[in-house]
């Protein structure tokens, strides 16, 4: 038996020496801090075995012996949703191996720790027996890590299942990944964003993420006038050269393939409003595409971008308020942007169980309402007509 291991996004498998112990089982710790590095919302790491002799043994036992983490009930229900292939094909539970077969199995991180119920406010944009649609707010995270055991989206969730309208996380996470996460915003990305409640639909949208299938599309405010209008950004990302926990656009052999298309909706003198659709999901994928295109995203002070203050926008005298949009006096020295002003304003997917079409927008959060409505206050507010433009700002920011 040999194994390697990759994503299913790549075109090129690394070696798993560290990820296999010495009995060429899958480490079930090893697993999890390769997650915890590699941070992609839509690649799971798919691992895979060569077998070099003729074992005559079933597909599911098989795997019980190579990922003895999961229980065989759990590799059977992989192997229905269609994570595993043997030599590219779909299979049984019951498939008979044989020397040369090549498995490959999708498989999600391993849960950190049981999520203890938080009372964390969530917005809920709608909900079902089989997932929950949230727009997050900022300075959170997703799901438990091992800095971070509470406080989580996922936290929240358990509370408000408990407490509320019922249900659970799915219980693939209780053996798989944490549990319900199918995707993943940065802690201070704001916006749509979906888990699930029950296996099947766990699996179902995950394979969605997984081929690209979903539709995802960002508001941004950026500093300078985005020229030309509509581009394809089709930048390799990686992990910064020298900097921990920074990504870099990088050209080698270490770049994944990582592709935004962006349409500015407005342009106010020096900043412009910018919707971004993900075609990939890579780790701060746009905050890097657009800060090495020269238009850092206002806040985002780790890729270029500074903490705008009202008087930045205003000039030395601030803002006197404005009783149509509700804004109070301000003082020119206010920061008015803490975080990289980013928002995942839409997510469109097949409903796992029904197979219909649905689409979720998030409204916008206050601190980027305030931000977009100064600078159509004060600098010469431009609407520009790209074209395939689908997020409706007069719902996200009423005129």
């Amino acid at each position: 038996m040999t194994a390697t291991i990759g994503t299913e996004n790549e075109n090129h498998v690394e070696s798993t020496k560290e990820l296999c112990n010495a009995g060429g089982k899958i480490d079930r710790e090893a697993l999890y801090q390769l997650y915890e590095v590699a941070g992609d919302d839509d690649a799971p790491v798919s691992v895979q075995f060569k077998l070099n002799k003729d074992l005559q043994k079933r597909l599911d036992r098989y795997l019980v012996d190579r990922i003895p983490f999961l229980s065989r009930t759990s590799l059977q229900a992989l192997i229905k949703e269609e994570a595993v292939t043997v030599n590219g094909r779909i299979p049984k539970a019951s498939t008979r191996l044989r020397k040369g077969d090549v498995i490959t199995a999708v498989l999600p991180p391993p849960p950190s720790k049981e999520i203890p119920a938080e009372p964390i406010p969530l917005q809920v944009i709608y909900e079902d027996d089989d997932l929950i649609v949230i727009n997050k707010h900022d300075d959170i995270i997703v799901h438990p890590a091992r800095g971070n055991l509470s406080g989580t989206i996922l936290n929240g969730l358990v509370y408000h299942f408990e407490h509320h309208n019922g249900g659970e996380l799915s219980q693939v996470g209780q053996d798989l990944t944490r549990p319900g996460v199918v995707h993943r915003l940065d802690r201070h990305t704001t916006g749509v964003m979906v888990a699930a409640k029950s296996d099947t639909a766990h699996w179902r949208l995950g394979k969605q993420f997984e081929k690209r299938q979903t539709e995802k599309r960002y508001l941004a405010v950026v500093h300078g006038r985005v020229e030309p209008a509509a581009d394809v950004i089709n930048c390799p990302l990686g992990k910064h050269h020298t900097i921990k926990h920074k990504y870099a656009v990088r050209w080698d052999q270490t770049g994944k393939e990582s592709v935004t298309l962006y349409r500015v909706r407005e342009l106010y003198d020096d900043f412009s409003l910018v919707e971004l659709e993900l075609k990939t999901g890579r780790t701060h994928q746009i905050r890097v595409h657009l800060s090495h295109l020269g238009y850092p995203i206002v806040g985002d002070d780790i890729y270029g971008g500074r903490h705008v203050t009202v008087g930045d926008i205003t000039g030395p005298t601030g803002c006197s308020g404005y009783d149509k949009y509700s804004i109070p006096s301000l003082s020119p020295r206010q920061t008015l942007q803490q975080r990289q002003a980013l928002h995942a304003a839409l997510l469109g997917f097949t409903h796992p169980m029904t197979q219909e079409k649905i689409q979720f927008e998030a409204p916008l959060h206050d601190d980027m309402t305030l931000l977009i409505r100064l600078l159509r206050l004060y600098r010469n507010p431009q609407k520009v007509n790209a074209s395939g433009t689908i997020i409706d700002l007069a719902e996200m920011l009423p005129e």
